[in-house]
């Protein structure tokens, strides 16, 4: 087996590499900057960016699988995202399409649910659109949910505070909420690889993707399993809404000012504030067999990933 891995310096796709390579498979990984670590007998760095056709060429040459988890989750404006996550997409794709490869798997997200919310929702949704309109075999799309995990820089701050005793709540208290482990995704990746020996499968999605707590977790739900992991009180800390799209609108403002790529933005604030991310794992499951394994409490029990740094 061969994979060509894009987004492989990320904190989902570093994780997926290490799971490939400790499975003996055969990995081409792109990289704008080539990594510190050396090549070794399963891997093979190739250097470029989605932006630049003849990297994507080297990139999926000789492989029979790609899979596709790089993409922008920053962004000051939509062009960003639509450059990278719907153009690079889509020209990645088309080169797979060309060199005839077996499998492809589209990392998306369960954002693309509901494009109207931000920039990034609607490039997800697009890049989804892009390539199962022009991809053949059909392209498998996943949609997890927001991701957590070793490496993990956006939750960590959340969680770390949850585990001394604070929760920020951005959204109403009755908001619905739903959470994935990496290794759960690298799981879901490893299964997909293994029941798809001959092509995409059969449904190619999209996959929704959770942990399977049932319902999705509240603001006070998830405040109580951290009170229940940490042996002590948790005490809420709801930042009004208000304040929150003011924040998100003055974020925006500088970063545009100061040429760099936000992450609190207006479309992030209704994202925040969307009352319903549950999710079924259900589809999937069925046809890879696959499971997740770890909780939001098991998770927050492992006081190491939770320690300052």
């Amino acid at each position: 087996m061969s994979v060509a891995l894009t987004g492989a310096t990320g904190f989902i796709g570093r994780r997926l590499l290490a799971r490939l390579v400790k499975n003996g498979v055969q990995v081409r990984a792109l990289t704008r900057r080539m990594p510190a670590e050396p090549e070794g007998p399963h891997i093979r760095w190739i250097s470029g960016s989605l932006d630049d056709t003849a990297a994507l060429e080297r990139l999926v040459e000789g492989t029979d699988t790609v899979i596709h988890c790089a993409g922008a989750v920053r962004g000051a404006n939509h062009a960003t995202f639509h450059r990278i996550n719907v153009e690079g997409s889509g020209r990645l794709f088309e080169v797979a399409q060309r060199q005839q490869c077996a499998r492809l798997l589209l990392m998306s997200s369960l954002a693309a649910r509901h494009p109207e919310l931000s920039w990034y929702a609607a490039s997800k949704r697009q890049a989804e659109q892009r390539v199962a309109s022009s991809a053949r075999p059909a392209v498998t799309v996943f949609r997890p949910t927001a991701v957590y995990g070793p490496g993990d820089r956006e939750l960590h701050p959340l969680f770390e505070m949850l585990m001394r005793g604070w929760l920020p709540t951005a959204g109403p208290q009755e908001a619905r909420l739903s959470f994935l482990h990496v290794d759960d995704l690298v799981a879901a990746v490893m299964a997909w690889l293994c029941h798809t020996p001959a092509g995409a499968l059969v449904d190619g999605g999209p996959f929704e993707l959770h942990d399977g707590y049932p319902g999705g977790y509240t603001w006070p739900r998830i405040a109580a399993i951290g009170a229940a992991v940490r042996g002590g009180p948790v005490r809420r800390l709801p930042i009004p809404a208000g304040i929150l799209h003011g924040m998100a609108l003055v974020n925006l403002m500088l970063a545009r000012g100061l040429h760099r790529s936000p992450m609190l933005t207006p479309g992030k604030f209704r994202e925040l504030r969307h009352h319903d991310w549950t999710c079924h794992n259900g589809p999937l499951t069925r046809a890879t067999g696959w499971v997740p394994q770890i909780t939001l409490e098991q998770a927050l029990g492992d006081r190491r990933q939770w320690a300052a740094d």
